[in-house]
């Protein structure tokens, strides 16, 4: 079993930053994939960013390409996410998740085992 758990999130002013973290317990995770997602009421669960096993490979959400910044410290067993620039329509709850025995493409929810319980970002304009 692994144990995920977010924090960092907050209010913050539009064009402003912030970062979230993972931590992860009851087992390593440095030999699986991890990523974050969002959610509102109003949308399901969307693909933010998702970061290979060993950090070569990083992918990103359209809406979030070149403003937020994924990374991993396998030492610390713990995931990031820097947001910069942000706008209100990156208000959400943020999720993070690992791949263990999942499979598939990691912009999609199905290929996750392991989710936290999510953190509110709230981005004021």
């Amino acid at each position: 079993q692994v144990q995920l758990v977010e924090s960092g999130g907050g209010l913050v002013q539009a064009g402003g930053s912030l970062r979230l973290s993972c931590a992860a317990s009851g087992r390593t995770v440095s030999n699986y994939a991890m990523g974050w997602f969002r959610q509102t009421p109003e949308k399901e669960r969307e693909f933010v960013a998702a970061i290979s096993y060993s950090s070569s490979s990083t992918y990103y959400g359209d809406s979030v390409d070149g403003r937020f910044i994924i990374s991993r410290d396998n030492a610390k067993n713990t995931l990031y996410l820097r947001m910069n620039s942000l706008k209100p329509e990156d208000t959400g709850v943020y999720y993070c998740a690992v791949q263990i025995d999942g499979s598939g493409s990691l912009a999609s929810r199905g290929a996750y085992d392991y989710w936290g319980q999510g953190t509110q970002v709230t981005v004021a304009s």
